[in-house]
C-alpha cells in the first residue's frame, strides 16, 4: 500500500515553503520520514483549483490535507483537481462537508450536543421574522441561545452578534441574527444556526466569551474548560486542550463519544468537548474535519502525524 503524503498550504511570500503556521507540522512530518506537498490556498479560494495544485506531483497517490479551512464547494474542486493528477484525498468531498458543517454532523451527535436548528441560506440576506419565529419555536421557543453559521460564531461580539438572552424576544433574536450576518458578510457559511445555550465549567481566568467550539458557554467568569480530541477511523489519536487555551489541563470523559464518531462515518475528525457546569458530564460542543482543525501550540503532534501516514 502506498504511504499517504500530506498537503500543506504554501507560504504566500515563498511558495516553495509551507505557510509559517504549518512549518512545525511539516518539520515533524519530515522527522517521521513522511513526505509533504504544497498547495496555493489563495488560488483554491479563488476557484482556481488546477492552478492551486500544480506543485503536487502527478500520481501522488493517497493524500491528506492539513491547512486552512475551505468552503465545501472549494474542497470538492480541490479533490477533483488532485484526482485529475492521479492523487486521492483520503477525505472525500461529501465526508469533508459532513464533518465541517453543523447540519452534516448534528444528526450523529444529537443528544450529546446542545440542541440546534438552522435556516439554510444561499446569500447574505437575513432570515425573515416568520423564519426566525419558526426556528425559535423548534428550539423550544424560550430560554437563551447562541447564533452562528454552519461553521463559525462571532464569539468576540458576544452580546451584539452571538448571544440571545431570550428566544421569546423575537425582536432581540432578529437584531442579533441581523448583526451576525452583517459581520460575517461574504464569509457566511451555509445559513443561520440557533443553538441552545448551555453553561460549562469555567477556568480561573478573566472574563471570556467562549471559543468557536463552546458556542454554548457562558460569556462571563473565565474560559470554558475545553478538550479537542482527534479521531482517525473511530480511534482517538490525540487528546489535548482547545487551541484557544493551549495551557489548560483537560481529561475529558470519552465513554460515549467513539460510538458517535463511528456513526458519523468520517475518517479523520475532531470533537471539541466541554464539561457542564452542573456536573452532569461532558458535552460535544463542536465537530470538525481533522484536516482543517487547528492544533494547540506546544502539543506533541508526532503521534497524530505518524497515524496519518500509516493510515
Amino acid at each position: 500500500m502506498p504511504v499517504p503524503s500530506i498537503i500543506f498550504p504554501a507560504d504566500p511570500l515563498n511558495p516553495r515553503r509551507p505557510d509559517p503556521h504549518f512549518t512545525w507540522e511539516a518539520r515533524t512530518l519530515r522527522e517521521l520520514g513522511g513526505e509533504h506537498h504544497l498547495v496555493d490556498h489563495d488560488a483554491l479560494l479563488a476557484g482556481h483549483a488546477e492552478e492551486a495544485v500544480r506543485r503536487v506531483p502527478r500520481d501522488s497517490g493517497p493524500l491528506w490535507y492539513r491547512g486552512w479551512m475551505l468552503p465545501s464547494a472549494r474542497y470538492a474542486e480541490f479533490a477533483a483537481a488532485l484526482t485529475a493528477r492521479g492523487g486521492n484525498l483520503l477525505t472525500s468531498a461529501p465526508g469533508y462537508a459532513a464533518a465541517h458543517e453543523l447540519p452534516g454532523w448534528y444528526g450523529a451527535f444529537e443528544g450529546a450536543t446542545p440542541p440546534s436548528v438552522w435556516i439554510p441560506s444561499t446569500g447574505t440576506a437575513a432570515p425573515g421574522p416568520e423564519e426566525l419565529a419558526a426556528a425559535a419555536a423548534r428550539l423550544g421557543g424560550s430560554g437563551p441561545a447562541i447564533v452562528k453559521d454552519y461553521v463559525k460564531s462571532r464569539k468576540h461580539e458576544w452580546h451584539e452578534a452571538c448571544y440571545v438572552p431570550e428566544l421569546a424576544d423575537l425582536a432581540a433574536v432578529g437584531r442579533v441574527v441581523g448583526r451576525f450576518i452583517e459581520l460575517q458578510g461574504e464569509f457566511l457559511t451555509g445559513g443561520v444556526v440557533l443553538r441552545r445555550y448551555e453553561e460549562f465549567e469555567r477556568s480561573d481566568g478573566g472574563p471570556d466569551h467562549a471559543s468557536d467550539g463552546s458556542d454554548g458557554a457562558n460569556g462571563a467568569g473565565g474560559r470554558a474548560v475545553e478538550a479537542r480530541v482527534w479521531w482517525l477511523d473511530g480511534r482517538p489519536i490525540l487528546i489535548g486542550p482547545h487551541p484557544d487555551a493551549p495551557h489548560q489541563e483537560v481529561e475529558p470523559d470519552l465513554t460515549d463519544v467513539p460510538a458517535l464518531v463511528r456513526r458519523l462515518g468520517c475518517r479523520f475528525v475532531t470533537t471539541d468537548l466541554a464539561s457542564r457546569a452542573d456536573g452532569s458530564g461532558w458535552r460535544v460542543v463542536e465537530v470538525g474535519d481533522g484536516q482543517v482543525s487547528d492544533l494547540p501550540r506546544g502539543i506533541d503532534a508526532s503521534g497524530l502525524l505518524a497515524s496519518l501516514i500509516a493510515a
